[in-house]
């Protein structure tokens, strides 16, 4: 094996197994979710939630697995949820989030302007998991989300990229890996601690006025590492640690995100503060 298959294949191998589950008949649960309330584009925001949810997955991930867990959840409390693929490459199927974090992030925009004007909202509230809670840092930052997202909640975000344990700091070890992973997965590029493109989002700070940002990390990410790397330093931020909610809660970096419901319950608290109740490990049966 060529010495820089070494840190190729392990950097992809475990953003796959950590970001999204298998997509088996993606297609047919795609065709479910409006059926249930998700992705209907006909629904209409209540008075007690007057903001629609745009749930961003994450690296390898597509816009129907991902959210098997939380769209459901989220519908049953009474918001109308809806979900984006991005970050497409020509020929790859069901894995998304894997182009350019610019180009998503303008993907993005497209989409919140799209739920916007069907919901007829002013604003909306944005749910990620993984590259989908830090990408849309880059859409309010850059390209004039604040003006339309009240709020962003990301689960285990890329925030501040990621070591992956120390894997990544051998790259430059391996001449040619960098720009291999760069030119095959710009995704992945993107969120290596130290990348230009983190560079560029935190520079001159974490948070823009007018947006509240909550962040969910567990103490188990074994890819957004170290995970407090997932946090932001600012005005209207809460960094919120899943094992101070529930000490016995075991999830990782994909768990967290797919069917931990003490993270939802954290996720539903961020999305209507004024009506927040304790999120302890019994939140489960909520």
């Amino acid at each position: 094996m060529l010495p820089w298959k070494r840190v190729i294949r392990p950097l992809a191998a475990l953003l796959l197994a950590a970001a999204v589950t298998l997509p088996t008949a993606a297609s047919a649960q795609a065709a479910d979710a409006p059926r249930s309330g998700w992705n209907d584009w006909a629904c209409k925001p209540s008075a007690a939630h007057p903001r629609p949810v745009v749930l961003v997955h994450g690296t390898f991930g597509n816009s129907v697995d991902n959210w098997l867990g939380l769209a459901p959840y989220l519908k049953h409390r009474g918001y109308c949820v809806f979900s984006l693929d991005y970050g497409q490459l020509p020929g790859v199927p069901f894995f998304h989030g894997l182009g350019p974090v610019e180009k998503s992030a303008e993907q993005l925009d497209a989409y919140v302007d799209d739920v916007l004007a069907a919901t007829g909202a002013a604003e909306a509230d944005i749910v990620g998991h993984s590259q989908g809670g830090m990408m849309p840092r880059y859409y309010v930052k850059f390209l004039g989300g604040a003006d339309e997202v009240n709020a962003l909640v990301g689960i285990a975000p890329s925030n501040h990229g990621t070591t992956l344990g120390g894997l990544t700091k051998l790259l430059p070890f391996f001449p040619g890996a960098e720009d291999l992973l760069s030119e095959a997965t710009p995704a992945l590029a993107d969120q290596v601690a130290g990348s230009d493109f983190l560079a560029k989002l935190n520079a001159g700070g974490d948070t823009v006025p007018g947006v509240r940002y909550t962040v969910i990390a567990t103490r188990y990410d074994e890819v957004v590492t170290p995970y407090r790397s997932a946090y932001l330093t600012g005005p209207n931020v809460r960094n919120v640690l899943l094992q101070d909610l529930c000490p016995i809660d075991l999830s990782e970096h994909l768990a967290i995100g797919l069917f931990d419901r003490i993270a939802f319950h954290e996720v539903a608290n961020a999305l209507d503060p004024a009506h927040a109740e304790r999120t302890t490990c019994a939140s489960v049966f909520d």
